[in-house]
């Protein structure tokens, strides 16, 4: 304390010292700015907190998934460097296309000649180049396995750095708020995401501009383990992909067959289904060799050592629908009807207090981010005029067999499902994975192609729909909400029981964003969050799970007498005091051995029982007091820290990025029930829940009642605590996309478009204010804004809203003429010129009609 005071001192006294540091801290304040404005943090309402908030919320979200340098200009040197680390002999065959670059070049010029070279491997580089800065590895530092930097600097020569690396859920979460400011770079981000999943349908650890990591097997470290997350595949990826499209429309269609996609060589070898439906706890193996194989060929190749190569040793080159169908048949091939998708990869879904469900949970969550992918394909393939898809040979005949099975129990559909046919069903499906997965695992691809035709596509897209679809109508509780995870048990060897867990936001979040639900059922089921247990009135707002009392200790462990009295085994057990399994306490009620942790220690103890006199009735009840264990602890439906912790995503906390997530479901069904002018009851019933829920995320909440400063987003706030943890969180994203939303920005057939349903008359100013802003030149700007306008940045153009008495656009170009339109619609050409950020759009002014808002 007493160094800081001196140090404050001596720059209070030193006028040169002084200076310095006044200027070093306004050049860092003005670049800070500049970085928020390229990536439309910057808006000027009469609604000030919301203001701040959203500059935060884009401050943060920068920082967790990084922002471009130069709208989408790209240097010469970093992108020669990039390849040269991503592939030597790419590099070395290009360097006359690359010297032949100026020094700096537009997007379309890299896109330009990747389309015009015949080297596979060039173009994919090419086309999946980002130049990003000012982004970091993850967010929370406690965590000993994070440590990160924000690097922006070369420490030798002071020369700008451009990288970026973070955790997959991270990093690609964030890409997306990002890529609505930065249209133009949604393809590149979609290819970097497709080029790191692997052939069996997953994704690794971290993303990096170098390739991607993944984690290893660490024996000194206890914080190491190895797995494969499920859902953030699905939704971060189709989010992308939604966006494209809307920017992009018929484009997609373009890349159906385009061998300009790779898999992902991550050393991991996932077990056989028998093997996975043994034990589903451990089900993945860590191959040291083929880890030093890969990471021996990273050191030689580049980046391009860590794919996946065919039979011939030469990198694997496969299709856009190659890669949409390996990860697809993943998440099908674990479909238990009814039940969800099994957990089975060592990790759990997007929540990872959830932890312990892997195994034996069952996510509905992915399910229904799952049915909202397929219904967006269903929506592209409608419209193609494609006839055949090239695929793999391999992966062809995995999807040969998931469809025909399919087809097969197609009539299970008409009612409900028993426990006989659920197995069947998974049985084969299973199978059917565990084979294409093992046969690539033991003989790599042969690097032929068989075609699919886009009719049988079709078919099995809608199938797999009705499939989903029945799982979500058996997952509707009673009290009109939605399960998010079930259990799975394995009755026998016929047949797989589903049960239930207790209800969760998640749950919800995901089944309003899957589409499914009509206006009216997603106001059912808002209306039923609204009076359930996960409303936390302190916060009017929502709590990932609901509020119970934890047994105390002397409540645990205890076995009823009628259980003992089943087992010949432990009544002998207990008649010959041997308490390697049951204890018998001076009460004379009955315990399990406290030093067994879990069914594994128990088999192990069963297993090692002595004298020999026991080895007949253990072998009789083996599977009994098997079953006794898990009638008295339940442990299958323990879910790890949501079950047990007060604090983080535990019992009675709200965690603030699901509570967001919720907001940006409400708000697409608020949007879309405008849009088909559906009943004004029901729009008004959406307005109002949106607008709850908003005000329980707490921009305008007092900071005693918050917590903290109300324009930082935080992560969670427990039962009785006020927020912890700012900044870091991917509530970021969900909030700025919300509040585009509510400012009515969308995009429909390459066309920016204007909707004012969301936007409450408060938001007009009510007095003239002025309005300064960076352009995409980078050249400092004011707009006189009139009291009852607003305005705010898209791709870094103003738009600025106007109260008047008809509807209509003004468009200010660079050239001095002004386009009018007679409606809330841009044309397709302006809308490119402003994706594009080229500089020809000066401003846009909207006039919407005042009664609008009354």
């Amino acid at each position: 304390q007493s160094a800081i005071i001196s140090i404050s001192e001596l720059i209070r006294t030193d006028k040169n010292l002084y200076q310095s540091v006044n200027e070093d801290i306004n050049t860092g304040t003005r670049n800070l700015i500049h970085l928020i404005a390229c990536s439309d943090g910057l808006q000027l309402t009469a609604d000030n907190l919301r203001n701040v908030r959203h500059y935060s919320n884009t401050l943060f979200n920068i920082m967790r998934g990084g922002i471009f340098d130069n709208n989408y200009q790209i240097e010469k040197t970093d992108f020669s460097k990039y390849l040269a680390k991503a592939n030597t002999k790419v590099f070395k065959s290009k360097e006359i296309v690359i010297q032949s670059l100026t020094a700096e070049f537009n997007l379309s010029k890299l896109k330009e000649i990747a389309g015009q070279s015949d080297d596979p491997d060039f173009r994919r580089l090419c086309l999946e180049y980002i130049p990003l800065k000012f982004s970091r590895r993850h967010g929370d530092p406690s965590r000993p396995w994070n440590r990160f930097s924000i690097n922006t600097q070369n420490e030798i020569d002071g020369s700008k750095v451009l990288d970026y690396e973070g955790n997959w859920r991270d990093i690609f979460q964030n890409w997306e708020a990002l890529a609505h400011s930065y249209p133009e770079f949604a393809e590149s981000m979609i290819h970097k995401f497709l080029n790191a999943s692997t052939f069996d349908g997953y994704n690794p650890y971290r993303i990096t501009k170098a390739g991607f990591d993944w984690e290893t097997i660490e024996p000194d470290n206890p914080w190491s383990y190895i797995g494969y997350w499920g859902d953030h595949q699905i939704i971060y990826l189709l989010k992308l992909l939604e966006l494209f499209d809307k920017h992009n429309p018929d484009k997609l269609e373009s890349l159906f067959n385009k061998e300009l996609f790779v898999y992902a060589n991550v050393p991991y070898k996932i077990r056989s289904y028998h093997d996975i439906l043994t034990n589903p706890k451990d089900t993945i193996q860590f191959d040291s060799e083929l880890d030093h194989e890969v990471r021996k060929r990273r050191e030689e190749l580049g980046a391009d050592g860590t794919l996946l190569c065919d039979e011939n040793g030469g990198i694997l080159h496969v299709t856009f629908i190659e890669k949409i169908l390996a990860t697809v048949l993943a998440k099908l091939s674990n479909l238990i009807p009814e039940g969800g998708i099994w957990m089975n990869t060592q990790r759990p879904e997007w929540n990872d207090a959830n932890n312990a469900l892997v195994g034996n949970g069952v996510s509905m969550v992915t399910l229904y981010y799952l049915r909202r992918f397929l219904h967006f394909f269903e929506g592209i393939f409608a419209a193609s005029q494609t006839e055949e898809i090239t695929v793999s040979a391999e992966l062809a005949e995995f999807f040969n067999r998931m469809a025909n099975t399919f087809n097969q129990y197609a009539y299970l559909l008409n009612g409900e499902i028993n426990d006989t046919d659920r197995k069947l069903v998974l049985d084969e499906v299973g199978q059917a994975g565990s084979d294409y997965r093992i046969n690539i695992y033991k003989t790599a691809f042969s690097g032929r192609n068989e075609t699919i035709s886009l009719k049988k596509l079709k078919h099995f897209v809608g199938i797999s729909l009705d499939y989903l679809e029945h799982s979500i109508r058996a997952n509707k509780r009673t009290d009109e909400l939605y399960h998010a995870y079930n259990l799975m048990t394995v009755t026998n060897e016929n047949e797989i029981s589903v049960s239930h867990l207790s209800e969760m936001l998640e749950g919800q979040v995901a089944v309003l964003s899957s589409g499914y639900l009509s206006a009216n059922e997603s106001l059912i089921l808002l209306d039923s969050l609204k009076k359930s247990k996960l409303y936390r009135e302190d916060q009017n707002s929502y709590i990932l799970y609901p509020n119970k009392d934890l047994p105390g200790f002397l409540v645990k462990n205890n076995i009823p007498d009628a259980s003992v009295a089943k087992s010949e085994l432990l009544k002998q057990l207990v008649n010959s005091s041997n308490s390697q399994v049951i204890e018998k306490d001076i009460k004379g009620h009955f315990h399990f051995n406290g030093n067994l942790k879990n069914s594994g220690d128990l088999k192990l103890a069963l297993k090692e029982i002595s004298p020999a006199e026991y080895t007949a009735l253990v072998e009789k009840d083996f599977d009994l007091v098997l079953q006794i264990f898990e009638e008295v602890f339940n442990h299958k439906a323990f879910t790890g820290r949501s079950g047990t912790f007060f604090g983080y995503e535990g019992l009675g906390s709200i965690y603030w990025h699901m509570v967001s997530k919720l907001q940006l479901a409400v708000q697409v069904y608020c949007l879309k029930a405008i849009t088909n002018k559906e009943d004004d009851e029901i729009i008004n019933s959406l307005k109002d829940h949106y607008y709850e829920i908003s005000e329980g995320i707490g921009v305008h909440k007092h900071p005693t009642v918050y917590g903290a400063f109300p324009t930082d987003p935080y992560s969670h706030t427990p039962a009785g605590k006020g927020a912890k943890q700012p900044g870091m969180t991917g509530q970021v994203k969900e909030d700025i996309l919300s509040r585009f939303g509510e400012l009515g920005v969308s995009v429909h057939d390459g066309k920016l478009c204007f909707n004012p349903g969301l936007i409450q008359e408060s938001e007009f100013l009510t007095e003239a204010k002025t309005f300064d802003y960076p352009d995409v030149n980078s050249q400092p700007k004011q707009i006189q804004l009139d009291k009852g306008s607003l305005c705010f940045t898209y791709c870094q153009v103003p738009v600025i809203y106007k109260l008047s008495e008809k509807e209509s656009i003004e468009v200010q170009m660079k050239n001095n003429t002004v386009e009018k339109l007679d409606s809330l619609s841009l044309d397709s050409g302006i809308s490119r010129k402003i994706f594009e950020r080229t500089g020809e759009v000066i401003q846009v002014v909207v006039h919407f009609k005042e009664s609008m808002f009354k």
